[in-house]
């Protein structure tokens, strides 16, 4: 699996779910989920704020505040990958 890229709107997100740390910084704990089927953006994935036990059983409704999609980077080429390219012809049809 690679990374996921995604975006949240930090807008929508509930100011009662931001929590303050021992350290003194703000927290906002989320989930992110994988998608049935890619959106017409092609995000793969959904992000939305973590649900409380009460809130789970009661079956609230989720507060979805963003989207992502997932990353697979290319491996660079191996040597092996290197040697089999082929050679470029040396022309030298250079005016100067």
């Amino acid at each position: 699996m690679g990374l996921i890229n995604g975006s949240i709107c930090l807008s929508d997100i509930p100011k009662e779910k931001i929590k303050v740390g021992k350290d003194g910084r703000k927290y906002l704990n989320i989930c992110i989920a994988e998608r049935r089927e890619p959106d017409m953006y092609g995000n793969t994935h959904t992000i939305y704020v973590s649900q409380d036990k009460e809130e789970r059983e009661a079956k609230a409704n989720k507060c979805y505040i963003g989207s992502g999609k997932e990353y697979n980077p290319q491996p660079a080429a191996s040597p092996e990958q290197v040697d089999r390219m082929p050679v470029a012809e040396e022309v030298d049809d250079l005016p100067f």
